[in-house]
């Protein structure tokens, strides 16, 4: 069980692949923007006891691969990521940047996406499954 992370009930081993747009997909996130972005995320994400496994992006979206223990609500977890970030700190630090973009405070797009992730396929998982129980218990 080395691979799983615990707590005081549960061995786990939970990861998420969230991938977050900008407002209207507007190309604002440059180099310093990214780098900024990603030097937050790690602090908050590390607060949340989340671990960031990989992180980039492009000019309008944001991958971030991470891994969570079982407690957190991931809703809340990914819009308090989304607000920090974009109200705290990108929107006050890039101000003159942003306002090529935006002429209101956004930043990033309502909408996210999230995955689940693991290292086996769907049907390893499927099969492991219905294979309980046929194995020879009297030996």
């Amino acid at each position: 069980m080395t691979d799983y992370k615990r707590n005081r009930h549960a061995y786990f081993k939970l990861t998420y692949h969230l991938v977050v747009v900008t407002k209207y997909r507007h190309k604002c996130i440059n180099d310093d923007v990214m780098k900024r972005l990603e030097e937050i995320t790690r602090d908050l994400f590390s607060k949340w006891n989340c671990g960031i496994i990989e992180m980039n992006g492009e000019e309008d979206h944001i991958h971030i691969l991470f891994d969570a223990p079982p407690q957190i609500n991931l809703a809340t977890t990914i819009n308090s990521f989304k607000t920090v970030t974009a109200s705290r700190y990108i929107r006050k630090e890039f101000p003159h940047h942003l306002s090529e973009y935006y002429w209101k405070p956004y930043f990033w797009s309502r909408s996210y996406m999230v995955l689940t992730t693991g290292g086996a396929t769907m049907d390893v998982i499927k099969k492991y499954i219905e294979e309980q129980g046929e194995q020879d218990l009297s030996a």
